[in-house]
């Protein structure tokens, strides 16, 4: 009888765990072959880009569907408002306080050190007036363009009208809300075909950044990169654990750390908050955070709530300010740099290493020359990439659940 037990708890074990044990197999194997094999390594790189690819193709459809149809079936517009100032208020505080955390582990270990400059390419970056590049941030000019996902504020608008619209539209616009729910399971039941190539695909790209990069994690950058990394190590486990207390007690701490494992790894496999969201929207689903909030918080958190981006923003900074040899403990720099990581956690992009508008700010605002400082920033936001993304999705898993017990009181 015994024996039999232990033998249903083994199945339900390997049932449960399966594609978790599989994707760290993945990793596992991916960060072997590229201790071994180093920049040679490259060769299985397309693996990783044909699922990250299957994944970005997925993501547009995914996201209109799932921000409509969660806004299109609440019960009341007074919901939808309530809903709104929780998580904006959410994601202001936590990106705050992570920003915090950065320039106080930036105080205790202070950066007194030479930074070599790089010669690599910069991006060309388009200017104009502040009025045009806010149009451009959060609209296009044509539909097509809204099927890009260079333009996700612009689609995630779209989608939130879509959505309003439809619940307006009262009985009229009931077989609408139908196509959008049906949609919206469609576009799961894909993602979740999809997600059985993650052990491969990750497993490609562990192995690429490993054999690529990791060489550069020893060099000149390996004092900022320490400090960073462990005081992201910090607020993970820490700051965290203290969300998920905040969102239901003891027994919310152990929902959060049995299902974040999942969009943890694809994140850091990925480096890109955008081609976690089904990982987080699956994982928030285990967790039993109600459909409206997951699908709204999640694919709105992807691109405008980023733990991780705030403390890499505080990190240049400070990098910047010893190049050139300023003092940065000074409160008047200190609140401009909070209010730059709260631009940057809003306007940067959810793609992997995307744009460089963060960076651009920081050394605009602070009067650095461009051609020095920029190479820079690019390199440390390579460097930071992983352990970022790592941030800025879990922070999204952890933002649902705090929102979740806010608005809706839920218990775990």
């Amino acid at each position: 009888m015994l024996f039999k037990i232990m033998e249903i708890k083994k199945i339900n074990f390997l049932k449960s765990y399966s594609s978790i044990l599989l994707l760290l197999g993945g990793i596992t194997l991916g960060s072997i072959l590229g201790l071994f094999f180093g920049k040679d390594v490259e060769i299985i790189k397309p693996l990783g880009d044909i699922f990250l690819n299957l994944l970005f193709t997925a993501i547009i459809p995914l996201i209109f569907f799932t921000i409509a149809s969660s806004i299109a079936n609440l019960e009341r517009t007074e919901k939808l408002g309530k809903l709104f100032i929780i998580m904006i208020v959410v994601f202001l505080a936590t990106v705050l306080i992570s920003a915090i955390v950065m320039i106080l582990a930036v105080c205790f270990f202070p950066i007194h050190q030479d930074i070599i400059v790089s010669k690599i390419p910069i991006e060309n970056i388009q200017s104009g007036s502040i009025g045009d590049q806010i149009a451009q941030l959060l609209t296009v000019n044509d539909f097509f363009e809204l099927l890009s996902r260079k333009s996700m504020l612009a689609l995630i608008i779209f989608s939130f009208l879509i959505g309003f619209a439809s619940l307006q539209s009262g009985e009229k616009g009931s077989s609408f809300r139908s196509f959008l729910d049906s949609g919206n399971e469609v576009m799961k039941q894909l993602l979740a075909i999809i997600m059985k190539m993650a052990p491969i695909g990750l497993g490609a790209y562990f192995a690429y950044q490993v054999g690529v990069f990791g060489p550069q994690l020893f060099g000149v950058y390996a004092k900022p990169l320490g400090i960073y990394y462990g005081a992201c190590i910090f607020y993970f486990f820490v700051f965290f654990s203290l969300y998920a207390f905040i969102a239901g007690g003891k027994r919310a701490l152990g929902v959060f750390w049995s299902h974040n494992i999942t969009p943890a790894l694809t994140a850091v496999g990925t480096c890109s908050s955008i081609a976690t969201i089904p990982a987080n929207l699956e994982a928030a689903e285990k967790m039993n955070i109600p459909n409206h909030v997951k699908n709204l918080v999640i694919p709105l958190g992807a691109p405008l709530h980023k733990d991780g981006s705030s403390m890499s923003s505080i990190l240049k900074i400070t990098v910047l300010f010893a190049m050139f040899g300023k003092d940065f403990t000074e409160p008047s720099t200190i609140l401009l740099a909070l209010g730059i990581t709260v631009i940057v956690s809003i306007v940067e992009g959810g793609i992997p290493n995307g744009g460089y508008i963060g960076e651009v700010l920081a050394i605009t605002v602070y009067g650095f020359p461009m051609e020095q400082a920029l190479p820079v920033a690019m390199i440390l936001g390579t460097l930071v990439d992983p352990i970022a993304t790592l941030l800025n999705v879990n922070g999204d898993l952890i933002c649902s659940m705090m929102i979740s017990r806010f608005s809706e009181k839920t218990k775990w």
